[in-house]
């Protein structure tokens, strides 16, 4: 990370246990960034927080060093067999889920605890086992972790700690319902430790927190500035046809680093991830249709370099971290200005800078001036120069068809039909989206 991210306020002043601080060390963490910085003072002396911070901004680390200080400290307490779990952590998405359970590898295995990652579309039976087996922790997504609990595969009695990071997008997605049934069963709130994050603090995100919290305190970060003031916003005003010559002459102009492409459907990814292939560029495909395992392979290969590019619809918005990510390329305009946010809050992470380009054809233009009004300040717009327009070879079919899953009656097909996914319900058990 670098200085102008940190603070001044070291993690070893803090009194955490010894394997909390050397899961930290570990994770070469000396100094803590600001959300880290008001949070651990409260949620340390046991007071439920909830918070207001961007992704990449730490918050991951500070409910991690809060959650397993805790089961450390009332370990004693805990079951003979440490059958637990006795701390749930729930997240919008597989990939966010799956971030966080490893960073929380680290702490657990310096506490002598476990942990898993608890999440839909793969490995139903293993996860089911390791929770029959007994976990300190588990993370996940909600409706994974409400289908085990139907079936008694644990059970919600024990838990100290519960942790919801960023509400805002499971009110996105629609997860409310399934949020309110673990609030319902977990401990009383004034008998577990309760942490809320979210990128913003919207009136129905308090209201969970005093609904279902314990008097939390409130801690923000940067609430002036809607997105990071390290990641520099530009748009060009290219025509319909002239979007794929300019992306092109983009990723030609810019050799170094990974570049994260955002589209607004999957006609539009399949389309385009075909003209960077048949360009010489090596890139991946992102949609709400990839099966879980390659999902989590074409990820690994985006963060190590393997693929330099990834075309991605909103599914992808959320969850990721990839620190080498260097530009965010919004090749559609989203259609919501709390996206744009998200969208170009994956790159600029921890201290690094980013640069976020938009396009604004003819179709998506007219959402400019709401994700302007949004952020709080003008895009500065670049003129659509002849020497960034690369005339694309034909495009190489790298994408043919990508076979779509039953979603069930009445579902939507493509990725708003697989918002839910995530969740890993089966169909029958799946609550109604609220309205």
């Amino acid at each position: 990370m670098t200085d102008t991210h940190l603070t001044k306020t070291r993690f070893d002043g803090f009194d955490m246990a010894q394997p909390v601080k050397d899961a930290l060390a570990e994770l070469g963490f000396t100094y803590c960034t600001p959300i880290q910085e008001k949070t651990l003072p409260f949620t340390l002396a046991g007071k439920d927080v909830c918070g207001q911070a961007q992704t990449g901004t730490g918050k991951t680390v500070a409910f991690l060093a809060s959650v397993f200080n805790l089961l450390i400290n009332t370990r004693d307490s805990n079951d003979v067999n440490g059958h637990g779990p006795y701390s749930v952590i729930l997240a919008p998405t597989r990939e966010l889920a799956v971030q966080i359970a490893n960073e929380a590898e680290i702490f657990a295995r310096h506490a002598g605890m476990t942990q898993i990652a608890v999440y839909g579309g793969t490995g139903y039976e293993s996860q089911k086992n390791a929770l029959q087996a007994g976990v300190d922790v588990v993370i996940g997504t909600p409706g994974r972790i409400i289908d085990y609990h139907e079936q008694k595969v644990f059970n919600f009695r024990k838990i100290k700690a519960l942790v919801i990071d960023e509400a805002d997008r499971m009110f996105d997605l629609g997860f409310i319902k399934d949020i309110r049934y673990v609030l319902r069963r977990v401990p009383a709130r004034e008998q577990r430790l309760s942490m809320l994050f979210s990128a913003t603090l919207s009136y129905r995100v308090k209201e969970l927190a005093y609904e279902h919290m314990n008097n939390p305190e409130h801690v923000t970060v940067e609430p002036e500035r809607v997105t990071a003031e390290r990641i520099s916003e530009h748009v060009y005003f290219p025509a319909q046809n002239e979007k794929i010559p300019l992306l092109l002459g983009l990723l030609r102009a810019n050799p170094e680093g990974q570049m994260l492409i955002f589209v607004n459907t999957k006609h539009t990814a399949e389309k385009v991830v075909n003209y960077i292939h048949g360009n010489d560029f090596t890139v991946a495909l992102l949609t709400g249709d990839i099966p879980q395992k390659k999902r989590m392979r074409l990820l690994t290969e985006f963060a190590d370099g393997s693929r330099r590019v990834m075309v991605a619809t909103d599914v992808a918005a959320r969850g990721l971290h990839i620190p080498a990510v260097s530009h965010v390329i919004n090749f559609d305009l989203p259609q919501d200005a709390e996206d744009y946010v998200h969208r170009i809050g994956r790159t600029g992470r921890a201290g690094a800078s980013g640069a976020a380009i938009s396009f604004a054809c003819e179709k998506y233009a007219f959402h400019l001036p709401e994700i302007e009004a949004y952020i709080g300040h003008k895009l500065e717009s670049l003129p659509v120069t002849a020497d960034l327009l690369i005339v694309p070879a034909p495009p190489k079919e790298l994408i043919a068809k990508i076979p779509r899953r039953d979603h069930g009656p009445g579902s939507k097909k493509g990725d708003h039909g697989a918002k839910r996914q995530g969740s890993g319900r089966h169909r029958s058990q799946r609550r109604s989206k609220p309205a």
